[in-house]
């Protein structure tokens, strides 16, 4: 659309509406009750939902509706707020036709359990891939954005998207982030590297890196089930941006987002380096791919 905002306008915009939010998050941490719930997520990280979910979507969308009446927008809890019937579409629109997306609480498990790696998600998708992605981490007085082509860059929570530095990722650690529903599938990758299986590795008393993780050099790679466009595609994208590369289980460029259903592009692997690839490859071709044919 000729009158649509650019993808850095929407970022600019969201970023001090954000900053509340991330604010918010923060400070009603400690005493926050969880919400029923629920009851059609298949684990217990996407089952959780707290208030904060409600309240950061709600604020975001006022934002939205206030400076852009006609976007399009999909908030996670779209089918809870009030907001969501005065969008003109929460779907993918023609090209230019921007969707914007939020997860307002992404681990709102650890959320709710206390730890500091929660992050607040706003991506903006064109019809065939994301266009920008900023994602917050209240706990951390931190975000990460990214522009299509432009790179990936990091900032302290003040910090205007001029005065955020440019990521480079470095000395990763030897260890592969293994999404959830993939424990059973993928018992192992090989004796270079050590698996955080988030299925098995965290309990509330005990923390487990997210996948945001790979943004600081805390994993060497990624494998996901899937990659929904609220938070694991989005943070498959910033990690594009900075340098990663990015494809299907079989190793070909992502699909364009269009084809995609249920608002979730298919299995992801994430690798830092074109060898660190070659070996989830390996690895997937060896277990996933073979029980799945």
């Amino acid at each position: 659309m000729s009158n649509s905002p650019t993808p850095r306008q929407i970022l600019e915009t969201l970023l001090p509406p954000l900053r509340l939010a991330a604010a918010y998050s923060k400070n009603i941490q400690p005493v926050i009750a969880a919400c029923p719930e629920k009851t059609d997520q298949q684990n217990h990280f996407g089952a959780a939902l707290s208030d904060a979910d409600l309240s950061i979507q709600t604020l975001v969308e006022v934002a939205l509706l206030g400076a852009y009446p006609q976007i399009r927008f999909y908030g996670e809890e779209y089918e809870k707020t009030a907001n969501t019937k005065y969008f003109r579409a929460i779907d993918l629109g023609p090209d230019g036709d921007y969707l914007v997306t939020l997860d307002p609480i992404d681990g709102t498990r650890f959320y709710l359990d206390g730890h500091d790696n929660y992050q607040i998600i706003v991506g903006v998708l064109n019809q065939d891939e994301y266009e920008a992605v900023l994602a917050i981490s209240p706990a951390q007085d931190c975000y990460y954005y990214a522009l299509q082509g432009v790179g990936t860059f990091l900032g302290s929570l003040e910090s205007s998207l001029d005065q955020c530095q440019k990521l480079q990722l470095e000395n990763p650690k030897p260890l592969i982030y293994l999404g959830w529903g993939l424990s059973d599938r993928l018992p192992d990758i090989g004796p270079a590297y050590q698996i955080n299986d988030l299925k098995t590795a965290y309990t509330a008393d005990t923390f487990a890196p997210n996948i945001n993780a790979i943004l600081k050099g805390e994993f060497a790679g990624a494998i996901l089930e899937s990659g929904k466009f609220i938070d694991g595609a989005a943070i498959a994208f910033l990690a594009q941006e900075a340098g990663c590369i990015v494809t299907t289980f079989t190793g070909d460029p992502l699909p364009p987002l269009q084809t995609s259903q249920n608002y979730q592009r298919p299995g992801l692997i994430v690798a830092t380096s074109a060898t660190v690839h070659q070996d989830l490859m390996q690895a997937v071709a060896q277990h996933l791919l073979i029980s799945a044919s």
